[in-house]
């Protein structure tokens, strides 16, 4: 029979394809008693029919994978086979189980080597994951640990197996499926002499899984992000400005966004309200505002029900200034971040100095970050975030030329590669030569991803128009995220080589003196 004759197609099994079920098995067991009686087989399909899987080719049964419901802390834990099946060879489903467990997998002779074994798992992945069950556990046979059980021990075989110096037909394909060995048991199956009574307790997580007790403080897993391409403009006073903030705030929120983005030094023609003597006393009249500012929308996050992240604005912290960007949560909270890089220009003119805090942010759509401008050009800070979960990470930028723009975008766009989430920009626009610093403006916001097959070819979801006052908004699809963490083409996150190098956080965050366990993480 040729690939190209045979016709396949996934079934639930039924109670009259026994006969082919019996075949299947007596071939695949012979050793291990062949096939389940037909009670055991009617009694799995009566109690979980979609866990009971088949592949049929051209009408007859040419595969099949048997799995039932159970109690997740029960079973992962260790047990035997004979906690699985009794003497009379009744397995039961747990109906209220938390965890799929796998039981027999059969392929027929005639169809090895099409891959079938992993079409079936497959299936069985797809089913965890619609039934919202934690994981899948498999008491795995290790069928030619009789070779080397006089040279090793079980574990050291599994452990060349896992790195592929041995080969076992089972163990080997059930990691090459995403499987971890969560550990051995002992007399798993005492008759099986090939794996000398052991097996490994195996597991597959269900990272899309969602405990039904906490059904309210369940992450979204579809996020929707506003972004303000905003136009500077003059202004005559503090309640203009609020009142343009505010208009983009409910226009945003009329869309249910659960994140607005405001940019770099958004409010910054509030510095042609009075007469500028240089610079630095300029930046030094806009912080006055910047209270003001942050109260303002920390009361629309609550009345608008969404997230806002402030853009930025100076503060004046003592004698210093800094570059501060606030997160005004909808429940009320402020978080802040402060810009970590300095830029020439805001070194020399405004005299900003550098914050020293790094963080991710825990909200209700997610885990966040905010790198202000500059500080995304800088891979070390979005991998430490990385390390501590981030997600989305949020952008606000303030660029003049095409080039520096460029800057922003093309590391932002590596950032969201590197660390395997969305990363959201958003800039400003126009002119306003009354305004010192304000002359020129040039932006692009936009919404990067990740680049692998779930996301948009050139990794790019959403992009506002070049130097238009506009906004953009974009649903960013959680749980993609959580796949390519861990089934991805390529896992930047998982394949660090930590044995090689690492990022080395010299001050803890809330500034206390360096300790002698200074802060970690790998990059």
């Amino acid at each position: 029979m040729t690939v190209e004759k045979t016709h396949l197609e996934i079934c639930n099994l039924t109670k009259e394809q026994y006969p082919q079920i019996k075949t299947l098995m007596d071939q695949a067991y012979p050793d291990l008693g062949g096939a389940w009686p037909s009670h055991t087989i009617f009694r799995l399909i009566d109690q979980f029919p979609e866990g009971q899987i088949g592949i049929v080719g051209d009408g007859v049964l040419v595969g099949l994978a048997l799995s039932v419901q159970v109690d997740y802390a029960r079973f992962s834990n260790p047990h035997t086979y004979e906690d699985i099946a009794d003497g009379h060879d009744r397995v039961f489903s747990d109906t209220a189980g938390d965890a799929l467990y796998g039981l027999d997998v059969a392929i027929s002779e005639t169809h090895r080597g099409m891959r079938l074994g992993r079409r079936l798992y497959d299936a069985r992945k797809e089913l965890c994951r619609q039934y919202n069950l934690r994981a899948i556990l498999a008491g795995g046979r290790i069928p030619r640990y009789y070779n080397h059980s006089n040279e090793m021990t079980p574990m050291e075989y599994i452990a060349k197996v896992d790195q592929k110096e041995l080969y076992d037909p089972i163990l080997s394909f059930q990691l090459a499926n995403d499987f971890q060995v969560k550990r051995l048991l002992k007399k798993y199956l005492p008759e099986d002499q090939e794996s000398v009574g052991y097996a490994t307790l195996l597991e597959w997580n269900n990272i899309l899984y969602e405990p039904t007790d906490t059904v309210i403080n369940i992450v979204k897993s579809i996020v929707r992000v506003g972004a303000v391409q905003w136009q500077m403009r003059k202004v005559e006073s503090v309640e203009e400005m609020l009142k343009q903030v505010e208009y983009f705030v409910d226009t945003v929120s009329d869309y249910q966004s659960d994140f607005i983005l405001f940019p770099e030094f958004f409010n910054a023609p509030l510095m042609g309200l009075t007469e500028q003597v240089n610079q630095t006393e300029a930046i030094r009249n806009l912080a006055e505002y910047t209270e003001t500012f942050k109260n303002a929308m920390s009361r629309m996050a609550i009345e608008y029900n969404a997230n806002i992240i402030t853009g930025s604005m100076p503060v004046a912290d003592g004698d210093k200034i800094y570059n501060v960007s606030y997160l005004c949560h909808r429940s009320g909270k402020i978080d802040e971040q402060r810009k970590i890089h300095i830029t020439p220009h805001e070194q020399n003119d405004w005299v900003i100095q550098g914050g020293d805090k790094i963080a991710v942010f825990e909200t209700d759509a997610g885990r966040v970050g905010i790198q202000i401008c500059y500080d995304v050009e800088f891979p070390e800070l979005s991998r430490i975030m990385a390390k501590e979960g981030l997600e989305i990470l949020f952008v606000p930028f303030w660029t003049d030329t095409k080039n520096s723009y460029l800057r922003v975008r093309h590391c932002a766009q590596a950032r969201a590669i590197e660390n395997e989430c969305y990363v959201v920009i958003a800039g400003s626009v126009g002119n306003l030569p009354e305004v010192e610093s304000l002359d020129v403006q040039f932006a692009q916001s936009a919404v990067l991803t990740p680049s692998d097959f779930s996301f948009p070819h050139d990794a790019t979801l959403n992009e506002a128009t070049t130097n238009t006052e506009m906004l953009l908004f974009s649903d960013l699809d959680m749980d993609k995220l959580k796949i390519l963490h861990s089934e991805g083409t390529v896992r930047n996150l998982k394949d660090r080589r930590e044995d090689l190098y690492d990022i080395m956080l010299k001050k803890v965050s809330d500034d206390k003196k360096v300790s002698a366990d200074k802060q970690k993480s790998s990059f």
